[in-house]
């Protein structure tokens, strides 16, 4: 592992690009983050056009992060057990020619929706991939003094992917078509693949296969039992996913009160990801020690605003509210792995994503819900009932996990 300054100051949040390798795998992340957001806001916005249904679009959502639910733990023993640099690049290797394929079918006007369904699940085994197998990487090549730092990157990379995959994803719709935007999103990959070239497992942390994957499966399960302060965690993360992270596939539908063009609608979506990147420089900037009161700070502010953003009628002022809400969410972002990894030992960190990527697939649930929801009462009134809820439950869970809010660095 790569030997760092344990004396590092706080205030140079991007001093972690010093670390040998670590830049090419952050590329690597936004060029991902940007695709999967791409696929995600042409997904979203490719199925409201054939169907027009909120529940059909929010079930679009639904398919593409059904995986973290079903996979994660499976996710997290493959990257404590197998090569996770190779991991990564054999899922993007999958990724491009089925990318290039929608493309075609979209083209040639074959395109069923079951077809789309299917593709944004493939999709979706890639995040669990990038979750469990790529961050552990990052972990492995940064070393515990620059941790802090690497996550808020981490973080950064993930809104700055939301906002470019959702503000190309609407330019190219609107520029050149859908189908030649899925050529744009096939592209990408093939950078963030090449992104990887230059990197190398370091060597303190290639597999190894002492154990049957049965048991680092149960173990992973175990966790759940004896670890009070990651199930926790893991349950912060089930409520913002369920009650706030799940509205981005309805914002095509809520934008058609706004009378958004598609640019426009991807910017609203790109929203979220501005917010979230001033988040993530803020907390890269100030790293402050008491970790568990920002996790919680961030994702009640980020709940609250999601209500007037949700009821708002005009659109300037839903992107003000909804670029706030990502700022909270950017404080949630870059405190979310690094705390559950904290709440770990070394060896099974990997695991620890996976669950943690398992708690991110309350997303799916959360989404068909509020799909449900909103085909019953209006998106609209559907979308900040939701964030009440969310607020109410959120409460409700600290109070009985007290732990989280003690967690520091």
């Amino acid at each position: 592992m790569t030997v760092v300054n344990q004396t590092e100051p706080a205030a140079k949040p991007f001093a972690v690009f010093s670390t040998r390798h670590f830049g090419y795998a952050w590329a690597c992340g936004l060029l991902w983050h940007l695709c999967r957001w791409g696929v995600a806001f042409l997904g979203t916005y490719l199925v409201n056009d054939m169907t027009g249904s909120p529940r059909m679009v929010q079930l679009a959502g639904t398919v593409l992060y059904a995986p973290l639910l079903l996979g994660g733990v499976l996710g997290g023993v493959i990257s404590d057990r197998f090569d996770r640099l190779v991991t990564v690049r054999v899922q993007l290797l999958a990724l491009i020619p089925l990318t290039v394929v929608i493309g075609v079918l979209v083209n040639s006007d074959r395109l069923e929706v079951w077809m789309l369904y299917v593709y944004m699940f493939l999709v979706g085994i890639g995040w669990v991939t990038d979750m469990t197998s790529r961050r552990a990487l990052v972990f492995d090549l940064v070393g515990e003094a620059r941790l802090d730092s690497a996550m808020a990157m981490e973080s950064l990379s993930l809104s700055m992917g939301m906002v470019l995959g959702a503000l190309i994803g609407g330019y190219a719709v609107d520029a050149v078509g859908i189908g030649a935007s899925y050529f744009c999103i096939a592209g990408f990959l093939l950078l963030a693949l090449a992104a990887l070239a230059p990197v190398t497992t370091p060597a303190t942390t290639r597999r190894t296969a002492s154990k049957h994957p049965v048991h680092d499966l149960v173990e992973g399960v175990r966790m759940l039992r004896t670890n009070r302060p990651l199930v926790g965690i893991l349950g912060v993360t089930v409520i913002a996913n369920f009650f706030l992270f799940a509205y981005f596939p309805i914002i095509p539908v809520l934008a058609e009160d706004l009378d958004a063009s598609a640019f426009l609608v991807g910017l609203l979506l790109a929203g979220t990801g501005i917010g979230m990147m001033v988040g993530s420089l803020i907390f890269a900037r100030l790293q402050p020690r008491r970790r568990g009161v920002v996790y919680l700070v961030g994702l009640f502010a980020a709940l609250a605003l999601v209500v007037p953003f949700a009821l708002s009628s005009q659109y300037g002022l839903a992107l003000a509210l909804i670029i706030g809400s990502g700022i909270g969410s950017g404080f949630f972002g870059s405190t979310q792995s690094t705390l559950a990894v904290a709440a770990v030992p070394e060896e099974a960190r990997g695991r620890a994503l996976g669950l943690l990527s398992m708690a991110i697939g309350g997303l799916p649930v959360g989404m068909y819900a509020l799909g449900e929801l909103a085909e019953q009462i209006g998106p609209s009134r559907a979308l900040a009932f939701n964030a009440l809820a969310g607020i109410a439950v959120l409460t409700v869970w600290i109070w009985r996990h007290r732990e989280v809010v003690d967690m520091t660095a």
